[in-house]
């Protein structure tokens, strides 16, 4: 009798432990790729999808971990089961865009691009990747045009203002690129590159003087190179 009443409870102390669900192989993965062990996290995503295969999510994220550890086509081919599985889902297409993007597959990356917003017409990363792809492929208009819609939707991204002055220096509107580094400067004061950028346009509007001070300002914030050009503009 009491060898039953064992194994009963036996039995009662195992049912309190059940087997993980895929949520909690993802929650776990999740955290492992925060802490950077992209082994453990892809681990852990595999559990998730051996249990649910039918969620998008894992796949995603075990993409991510696979690109951390430059697994590019094992990435690639999760975000396009990803896609398959969900194909409403706007992640999987901009971070197989942003992959493209990194393998030099601009026009790829940008078709990926397009289907995200597409799906969220509000995802600011996807209009600011696909601004970048298309300086790639020297669509400096178009670039613009993302970089504006960035900026209306999230007033405060400095890169986008760094980006886009960027390419009215190439347009030689020097005055609006200028106004384009005050801004990433007003919401970004120790922003080096954003000085030096405006020195730039400085310079060659004719400011030498406003110029120099600006890459003096860089320099003074960490970026070395600009001693180079102090050197030889400022002498």
């Amino acid at each position: 009798m009491k060898n039953l009443f064992l194994f009963i409870l036996a039995l009662a102390i195992l049912s309190c432990n059940p087997r993980h669900s895929a949520d909690e192989y993802c929650k776990s993965g999740n955290l492992k790729l925060l802490k950077k062990d992209f082994n453990g996290a892809i681990a852990d995503f595999d559990k998730a999808i051996e249990i649910d295969p039918k969620n998008a999510d894992p796949y995603i994220n075990r993409g991510i971990a696979k690109e951390e550890l430059n697994y590019y086509q094992g990435a690639i081919a999760d975000y396009n089961m990803a896609i398959e599985i969900d194909p409403d889902k706007a992640d999987p297409y901009l971070n197989r865009g942003i992959l493209k993007d990194d393998l030099q597959d601009y026009t790829g990356a940008i078709a990926d691009y397009n289907r995200a917003i597409e799906i969220s017409p509000e995802l600011a990363k996807a209009y600011f990747c696909r601004g970048n792809a298309k300086i790639n492929l020297q669509d400096y208009r178009g670039a613009i045009e993302d970089y504006t819609k960035v900026i209306e939707l999230e007033p405060n991204n400095v890169s986008a203002y760094i980006n886009r002055g960027t390419i009215k220096i190439n347009f030689q509107d020097y005055t609006g690129a200028i106004d384009d580094y005050t801004k990433a400067i007003e919401l970004e004061p120790e922003n080096p590159i954003a000085h030096l950028q405006r020195g730039f346009a400085k310079h060659l509007s004719g400011d030498k003087e406003g110029g120099c001070k600006d890459l003096v300002k860089a320099g003074d914030l960490g970026y070395s190179d600009a001693y180079a050009f102090i050197k030889q503009y400022c002498q």
